[in-house]
């Protein structure tokens, strides 16, 4: 076990490396490389360009941004947005709490009630619960995120005055103002994700509830909730690990637009003015925390898989059992 993390975290980390190299040159070769001066900054303009190598050729450039980044933890400098030549770190970390706040909640909120729901649908399969229940996945699982965002903010927000439009602005995460602003966002990144939990559980559980050990289990004397929860529940799990990983990548991804709607001043939205803007600087950092945060969600979801199955050997598949 201990090898295959080890083994995993390399991976990891020659992924991500492989992943920022690429970011690096691709945008370093693209133009307008803050030649703009902005407010008469234009020595300090010279001095950043010269401190980050900007005159020199572009593998000269990576290893100035390599030794800052791994020494200092400095990823550069604002140009379009933000304070002009603020440190892109500092400016980020203002961004951050939000992100965070918004999608936390929501994965916290959508996964516990897509496995309870999918799960029902399967125990109840065929009843008027399972199909109330596929009603909803249907209907939740073809619209986008940012279309029940926009319903949300009409009629529930402007009709119905229930919650504000916008989120507020604070650093007091934990209070019932800043949770009531946050309401709607969540809900719209929520639902997409609750309906696909609970298609993706209702299958397997309902494969899982008609094989034969099942079916041995009773026989054996355990009742069909034993049965269920000892036996099915358990072997489900492990194909639905994937799935639970890539909700995770959806609900960032999906956040972008989200905060963009409801004005959430988080990295999402400053991930899409980073591109317009033509920002460079924060565009490569933002890239690397989805990237750093794709790749952490999959080794954690791959080591999961040893905890909901105990049969599974990292790296050498299930063990054979006579």
């Amino acid at each position: 076990m201990g090898k295959y993390i080890l083994k995993r975290c390399v991976m990891m980390v020659i992924s991500g490396f492989i992943i920022m190299t690429m970011l690096f040159v691709l945008i370093r070769l693209l133009p307008n490389q803050i030649h703009a001066v902005q407010g008469g900054f234009d020595q300090a303009v010279r001095d950043m360009r010269k401190a980050w190598g900007y005159d020199e050729p572009i593998m000269v450039q990576y290893g100035i941004f390599l030794k800052k980044v791994f020494t200092e933890w400095d990823w550069g400098f604002c140009t379009t947005i933000g304070t002009f030549l603020q440190d892109v770190t500092e400016y980020l970390a203002e961004k951050l709490p939000y992100t965070v706040y918004v999608n936390v909640v929501s994965i916290v909120i959508s996964t516990p009630l897509g496995l309870i729901f999918g799960i029902l649908a399967a125990i109840f399969k065929n009843k008027w619960q399972d199909q109330a229940i596929n009603v909803f996945i249907m209907f939740f699982i073809s619209v986008p995120a940012f279309v029940y965002a926009f319903l949300l903010q009409y009629f529930v927000g402007f009709k119905l005055n229930l919650f504000p439009l916008v989120l507020n602005t604070g650093n007091d995460f934990f209070s019932w103002s800043m949770l009531r602003s946050a309401i709607m966002p969540i809900m719209a990144l929520s639902f997409g994700t609750i309906a696909g939990d609970m298609r993706l559980v209702r299958a397997e559980l309902t494969e899982t509830l008609t094989t034969d050990y099942m079916l041995m289990a009773r026989t054996k004397g355990l009742t069909y909730r034993q049965a269920t929860v000892r036996h099915a529940l358990r072997n489900s799990m492990v194909p639905l690990l994937p799935s639970f990983m890539a909700d995770v990548i959806y609900v960032i991804s999906g956040s972008m637009i989200i905060e963009q709607i409801f004005a959430i001043p988080g990295i999402g939205k400053t991930y899409l003015l980073s591109i317009t803007s033509r920002d460079y600087a924060v565009f490569m950092t933002i890239s690397m925390f989805y990237v750093a945060v794709g790749l952490v969600a999959g080794l954690l979801f791959d080591l999961s898989y040893g905890f909901i199955d105990p049969r599974i050997r990292m790296g050498g598949g299930k063990t054979n059992e006579l």
